[in-house]
């Protein structure tokens, strides 16, 4: 018999969103999507560049979300960036709602996977976001990482 991969397979990421913001926190939620969208995920054709998650009518959403039509779908096809419900239990609604009425707080989609049943979940991240002289810091902190790296295989 052959073995099933076992574990998550990313769909799409937002690899930006770890550079921009300071994550504080990260949640999964599901996701009520169409058919034909979920069809595009699995080919690996979404984007959460400029995405965002937010309140509306009571619970969160997920905005400006970019996942492009399936074409093999035909007239039963999704808009591509339609606002998507997203699925948590209440008590981690309410929470999030909290956090974000507070200044400075934001809900940033950070990747769209496939779990191990094949259902697809977001990574929600609950994230401040950073400032220039916070963003060099990082990237020096990182460059002189590296070269750490780099010396201590040369040296032994």
């Amino acid at each position: 018999m052959a073995v099933k991969n076992k574990g998550t397979r990313a769909a799409a990421e937002n690899r930006r969103a770890r550079h921009d913001y300071h994550i504080e926190d990260t949640v999964e939620a599901g996701l009520v999507l169409m058919g034909s969208e979920v069809k595009s995920l699995r080919l690996g054709h979404a984007t959460l560049a400029e995405s965002h998650a937010g309140p509306k009518d009571g619970g969160i959403w997920l905005l400006n979300c970019h996942i492009p039509p399936y074409k093999q779908a035909g007239r039963e096809n999704h808009e591509a960036k339609r606002p998507r419900k997203l699925l948590l239990h209440k008590k981690e609604m309410q929470r999030l709602l909290e956090a974000v009425k507070q200044k400075g707080i934001t809900l940033v989609p950070l990747k769209i996977y496939f779990n191990d049943r094949g259902i697809a979940k977001m990574l929600l991240g609950l994230a401040k976001g950073k400032k220039q002289h916070d963003k060099r810091q990082a990237d020096k902190d990182r460059d002189w990482k590296r070269q750490q790296g780099r010396l201590m295989r040369e040296k032994g």
